[in-house]
C-alpha cells in the first residue's frame, strides 16, 4: 500500500509540474550586460523590465524573462541563445544590442527554430536570408541614407571623410551606406581611415583626414571610442564638423567627451523625452520610465521595451506559445503601436522607421529633426 500511495504522489508531482511548465511563458533575453557594450545591454534590460512589470501575463500565463548576459562576445552571444533555447527551453527571445553580436546569436536561433526579436541590432545581416529572426529598430541602409541626406542637404557638406572600427560589422556597414548615399546625392569622399577596436591613439588618422579638409566626419563608433577620438580631434584644431550613428547615443558621452563633444550631431532611433511630437505610446512609455526610474530615457530603453511589446502582440494574436506559431504571427505584424514608431515587418522582417536626429547643445544632447525614410 505504501507503495502504490508513493507512485501516486510521484505521478500527481510530475503531472503537476508539468502543469506549472506549461502554464509559463519563457521569454529569452540574451544581451551584453557585461563588456565593452555593457551600457546598450543594460538600458535594454531596463526597457525590458518596466514591460514586464506592467505586462506579466498573456493568454493567462504567467512570463517569466530569462536573462542571459552575453559578455560583448561573439562565441558568448551563440552560447548564451543554445542556453536559453536547450536548457531554458524558451519560446521566444529577445536580443541583442551591436549587430555582431545578433548575427551570432541569430544564426542559433535560426537553427533552433526559435524566434529572436533583435533589439537595436541594425546591420542588415542579422535577418537576412532567416526564417525565425526580426528586429525591432530599423537597418543601416536606411540610418546610412539618412546621415547622408542630412549631412548634404540639410548642412550642407560636401566634402566627408570617414573614420571607421574595421572590426566592427556595425561600423564597417554603417559607413559604406553612408558613404554610397553621399556620394549618390553629389557628396565627394576625400578620406577613409580605419582602426582597431581598443586602439586610444587617433593622431596619426586625424591628421591625415585635416589635411583632406573635409566639411564633416562621419564616425560610426561606440560612444566611447567615439568621445576620446573627438577630443583628439578637437586637440589638434580640427574644425570640421563630426556626424555620428545610433551608437553614440548614451548619458555618458557628454561625461568622456567634455566640451569637445559640443556640436557633435548623430543619428538615432526616432524617440527621446524631449522630441517636439510624440505618438501615444511614446508619451505613455516617458511617463512611465520617470516613475520607474526617476531619470531621462533613451532610444535604447524604448526598444528593449518596444521589443517585449511586440513579442507579446504576436503571441497575443496566435492564440500560441509554440515558438512556431509566434513566428507566423510575427512576421504578421502590422501598423503595431510602438514607442519607436508603428510596426510593419518587411520581406526581411525588418520595420520602415524614421530616422531622428540629435545633436550635443550645451552639453545636452537635444532632439532637432527627423528623416524619414
Amino acid at each position: 500500500m505504501r507503495k502504490l500511495v508513493l507512485a501516486f504522489l510521484m505521478c500527481f508531482l510530475v503531472a503537476g509540474g508539468a502543469f506549472a511548465a506549461d502554464d509559463v511563458v519563457r521569454i529569452g533575453f540574451y544581451n551584453c550586460l557585461t563588456g565593452q557594450n555593457a551600457f546598450g545591454g543594460q538600458l535594454e534590460l531596463e526597457g525590458i523590465r518596466l514591460a514586464h512589470k506592467q505586462f506579466p501575463e498573456i493568454l493567462g500565463k504567467k512570463i517569466e524573462v530569462i536573462v542571459v548576459d552575453n559578455k560583448s562576445d561573439k562565441v558568448e552571444a551563440a552560447n548564451a541563445v543554445t542556453r536559453l533555447i536547450e536548457n531554458d527551453n524558451v519560446n521566444v527571445i529577445i536580443g541583442s544590442y551591436a549587430s555582431g553580436l545578433a548575427i551570432a546569436g541569430g544564426e542559433v536561433a535560426e537553427a533552433g527554430r526559435v524566434p529572436m526579436l533583435g533589439t537595436s541590432c541594425t546591420n542588415p545581416l542579422v535577418t537576412q536570408g532567416k526564417r525565425y529572426v526580426f528586429r525591432t529598430c530599423f537597418i543601416d541602409p536606411l540610418q546610412g541614407a539618412g546621415a547622408a541626406a542630412y549631412a548634404y542637404r540639410t548642412l550642407g557638406c560636401k566634402k566627408a571623410a570617414l573614420l571607421i572600427e574595421v572590426t566592427s560589422d556595425y561600423a564597417v556597414g554603417l559607413a559604406k551606406f553612408f558613404r554610397d548615399n553621399f556620394e549618390a546625392l553629389g557628396g565627394e569622399t576625400v578620406s577613409e581611415m580605419r582602426y582597431q577596436a581598443g586602439d586610444t591613439d587617433f593622431t596619426a588618422q586625424l591628421t591625415e583626414i585635416m589635411s583632406k579638409k573635409p566639411d564633416i566626419v562621419f564616425l560610426p563608433a561606440y560612444f566611447a571610442e567615439g568621445a576620446i577620438i573627438l577630443k583628439q580631434a578637437r586637440e589638434l584644431g580640427a574644425s570640421f564638423r563630426f556626424m555620428g550613428g545610433d551608437a553614440m547615443d548614451n548619458p555618458d558621452m557628454v561625461t568622456l567627451g567634455g566640451d569637445a563633444i559640443e556640436g557633435f550631431i548623430y543619428t538615432g532611433f526616432a524617440y527621446a523625452p524631449d522630441m517636439p511630437e510624440m505618438n501615444d505610446a511614446a508619451r505613455k512609455f516617458t511617463e512611465d520610465w520617470y516613475k520607474e526610474y526617476n531619470k531621462d530615457p533613451n532610444a535604447n530603453a524604448a526598444l528593449g521595451y518596444d521589443s517585449y511589446m511586440l513579442v507579446l502582440d504576436a503571441i497575443k494574436r496566435a492564440g500560441s506559445v509554440e515558438p512556431e506559431k509566434i513566428r507566423d504571427a510575427l512576421e504578421a505584424t502590422k501598423d503595431v503601436p510602438a514607442v519607436t514608431g508603428a510596426t510593419t515587418f518587411d520581406a526581411d522582417h525588418n520595420p520602415q522607421k524614421d530616422i531622428g536626429i540629435l545633436e550635443i547643445k550645451n552639453g545636452k544632447k537635444v532632439f532637432v529633426d527627423t528623416v524619414v525614410p
